[in-house]
Parts: C-alpha cells; structure tokens; sequence
C-alpha cells in the first residue's frame, strides 16, 4: 500500500503589495522610539535579508476558510475524486477567521467545518477539524492524513494550509513585512504506489516556545488590549539553522534514500537567506555540494505565508507555474518547515 498526493490546488491572492508600499509606514523599534534610518533604508535592508521584493494580500470580503475553501476545491477537481468520499479534512491556520479592519479570530465554527460546509459535503462521516501547529501545519497535517490511512482509519483526506497573517501584523513593526497571505490544498490517498516514504517530527519548546507569539505594538498610543504577532528573529533563525537540516537528515536516512537522489527540497519560505543558509548546512551533513536547482523559491513575489507556502509551491511546481523548475513521476522530494511553538517537520516523498 502507498499514501500518495493526488490531487493540489492553491489560491494566490490578486493583490499585491510592493516593498516601496512601506515607504510612507511608521516604523518604530519595540520601545516605541524613532529607528534611525529612512524607511526606504529598512526596506532595501529588508530585501537584502529576506529576498522578499513582494506579498499578496487578500480582498476584504475573503477570510481565511474562504481561501482555504477555494483551494480545496481546485485540489478536488484535479484529483477527480468524490467530495462525499472524503474521510478527514484537515484544516492547519494559526489565526482563525479574521475579518478585515476588526481585531478578533473566529475559530466558532472550526475552519475545517467552514470548508466542509462550502463544499457541501454531506457525509456525516467526513471528519473535520483544525490544526494549530505554526508554519509547519500543512506538514503535519499530512503526516497526520498518512497515519489515519495507514491504521485503516481513511482512504482518502483533504489537506488543507490557509492563512490571512496580514490582519494581525503590527504595521509599527518592521517584521510585518515578511508575512502575506494564501492557501494551498492536497488530497491525499491510500494508492498503489508509494509516495510518502517517511517523516521526521519534533516540538522544541523548553526554551523555544515563545520565540514567536503575540505581543503589543510597536507603537506605545495603541490599545494595550490588542496582540499582533511578533517574533524574535535572530532567535529564529539560529534555532532554524541548527535543527532544521537534523531533521531533515533524519527522514532522509530513514528512508534509505541516497542524498544524490534528490530532486527538490521544498521548504517554508520564511527568509531566503535562513533558506540557503539551511540547506547549505544540510548538504554539508552529507559532505556533498548543494546542486543547483534543489531549492524553489516563492518568497520573493509571495512573502511568507505560514502554512500555505510549502503546499502552494508544490501546487505551482506540479502545474509548471514556477519558472524554471519541474518534477517528473519518480522524483524525490523533501518537505520541510519550521515554525511556531518551535515545531520541526519533513517528509520524503515519492512523486
């Protein structure tokens, strides 16, 4: 028996916001004071570090479990399967429901029952529900869809990462540029052939946890009362940079696949050079030059969108949408991600 990726499906938002959007932002340091440094000096620093020149942004009548909906249904189609034969939706976001210009998340109903419901799915038996599980939630999600198959408990499961990190950034905050918004949707099934060969899971959270959390604005005149999601970003990175490609090592070795094998790692696009700087160090475990091409990137026009960037750059590789880069039936792949919590990710896949 094989649990493979049937069907993707992703829904990039239309609206785009540049770097030089920035410019006229009032960017403050975490106290609250002045940064000594022109905006149009942040963001080129911004660039410079990130890779980022560009982020969509949803329209204000979209929510999360709309994107998420949209996605879905684009990975159904291309799977050409049943909605009816579905046995579990998985759901990972971080934030709920956040409507436009309001400041509350809206998990009442669960997002997975939302989408469910906009597919008009009947089947009592389609078990939904939701994942909080950071930037790897679409990651997880899968290895948990892999592990209902496996004990019987599934033949087929919907994957959903959708998120709206714009409404809860702090635009005081330099930071708030890195995150944008989307959704990416898998379906996954029991199949005859092999696709996922293993997984590598872990939560570092003794002194990890509150590396990313939700703090006070920059700006010391706004309510008190309100949280935006903020981040200790060196913390990040070093924490990213040591344990990451372990992980990643570990499912590779597991899976008795050679390192020369693989075609593409596909990891959270969180900040380009954290990403180069990961899989350099991956490649440096296994003494072997990092191959040119391995690593795709949708960050630069997409920014970071949390648990919708890995699942929408597969879905955009599969459908020849990222300049540039393929995969062809026998490919190895890798999935990783890193995020919130800290949770750690990869799986090795099969295509």
């Amino acid at each position: 028996m094989g649990i493979r990726i049937t069907g993707t499906g992703s829904y990039v938002p239309s609206s785009i916001e540049k770097n030089e959007d920035f410019h006229q932002h009032e960017f403050l340091n975490q106290d609250g004071s002045s940064i000594d440094h022109p905006n149009e000096v942040i963001v080129d620093k911004f660039k410079a570090i990130t890779g980022i020149v560009e982020r969509r942004y949803v329209d204000k009548q979209l929510t999360s479990s709309d994107i998420g909906f949209l996605a879905a249904q684009k990975a159904i189609e291309d799977a050409n399967v049943n909605p009816e034969e579905i046995d579990y939706i998985i759901c990972a976001h971080n934030f709920g429901d956040v409507k436009a210009d309001t400041i509350q998340s809206d998990i009442l109903p669960c997002l997975a029952s939302r989408v469910k419901h906009s597919l008009r799915i009947k089947n009592p038996k389609c078990v939904a529900y939701d994942i909080l599980f950071g930037c790897p939630g679409w990651v997880e999600g899968v290895i948990q869809a892999k592990a209902f198959i496996k004990s019987g408990m599934a033949k087929r499961c919907l994957v959903i990462g959708s998120e709206t990190l714009s409404r809860v950034v702090d635009k005081h905050d330099r930071d708030s540029m890195i995150y944008s918004d989307g959704a990416g949707a898998t379906i996954v099934e029991d199949t005859e052939e092999v696709g996922i060969l293993t997984h590598e899971t872990a939560s570092f959270t003794y002194d990890e946890a509150y590396y990313l959390y939700f703090g006070n604005s920059n700006n010391q005149e706004l309510c008190k009362d309100t949280r935006y999601i903020k981040m200790h970003g060196r913390k990040i990175y070093e924490f990213a940079l040591n344990n990451v490609p372990l992980a990643m090592k570990t499912c590779l070795d597991n899976s008795g696949i050679d390192i020369s094998d693989v075609k593409k790692i596909l990891i959270h696009q969180a900040n380009e050079k954290m990403d180069e700087a990961i899989i350099k160090r991956f490649y440096r475990l296994y003494k072997t030059p990092v191959p040119e091409g391995i690593m795709p990137m949708s960050i630069h026009k997409l920014g970071n969108s949390s648990v919708a960037t890995v699942p929408t750059l597969f879905d955009l590789i599969r459908k020849q949408k990222l300049k540039d880069h393929s995969i062809s039936k026998g490919d190895i792949i890798i999935f990783a991600s890193v995020g919130a919590g800290m949770h750690i990710n990869a799986i090795v896949y099969k295509y």
